[in-house]
């Protein structure tokens, strides 16, 4: 490497480090616009809205909207990962939201009911598969979140949400572990209203032919919401069972 490529080498370096530690320095989460008419309202400068989701959240017959956004560049979080009050990792990514809002009538408008900055999971904490955030969708006045990540090992995550008491509970889940290679797999669905874990294991090559299946009763006081609930896999429900 000649002398003028080692100085751009070293320029690019020292910009670059520069660069991250000024936005770490700078970066605050923003407050959403509480009430608007369309997304480009609730979109603050330099972030932009990577999902949206359409449907009644609150049973009102109006069709209410959810967004995930993403700031356009990487920062330093301390994100949460198993102990969700002890165990920090800092890690260098793009933020991300989740909004809710209800739509409001008769002004056609939408009203901001939550901003959460902690749950979606960002680009890189899906493992080797990379962006494990693939889909936002509201049914049956739910709201429903996808994550898939992981590498020989994989793992799924749904969660379900339900606005109840002024509150987004925790109603429904799922959590599928398996090997691409083995095909061993196991499969735990939650039903945080009836207190249920109903698990699955087997081998996704025997076509259920082998499956151990097994039923318990959850403990717990009340029910998770989008605001006590950091992340996931920060939720220990049973010992060393993470959700």
């Amino acid at each position: 490497m000649n002398v003028l490529l080692k100085m751009r080498y070293l320029i690019l370096i020292f910009c670059t480090c520069c660069f991250q530690l000024a936005t770490a320095q700078t970066f605050s989460y923003p407050k959403l616009a509480t009430q608007g008419k369309t997304i480009g309202t609730f979109v603050p400068n330099n972030w932009k809205a990577i999902d949206t989701a359409y449907g009644d959240l609150n049973n009102d017959g109006l069709e209410d909207m959810a967004l995930v956004l993403e700031y356009n560049f990487p920062v330093t979080e301390r994100r949460a990962y198993g102990d969700s009050e002890t165990e920090l990792i800092k890690e260098f990514q793009k933020p991300r939201i989740l909004a809710i809002f209800f739509k409001q009538k008769p002004s056609n408008g939408y009203q901001l009911v939550l901003q959460n900055n902690n749950f979606i999971l960002r680009s890189e904490e899906g493992g080797a598969l990379g962006e494990p955030f693939k889909e936002l969708s509201i049914k049956n006045n739910t709201l429903n979140l996808l994550f898939e990540g992981g590498n020989d090992w994989r793992w799924k995550l749904a969660y379900e949400f339900k606005y109840q008491h002024k509150q987004w509970a925790l109603i429904k889940a799922n959590n599928t572990y398996y090997n691409i290679t083995s095909g061993e797999i196991s499969d735990k669905t939650y039903d945080f209203i009836d207190r249920r874990l109903k698990q699955v294991d087997g081998n996704l090559f025997s076509r259920n032919a082998a499956n151990i299946i097994s039923e318990e009763i959850l403990y717990f006081t009340d029910l998770r919401t989008l605001n006590d609930f950091k992340k996931p896999w920060t939720w220990e429900i049973t010992k060393d069972n993470f959700l």
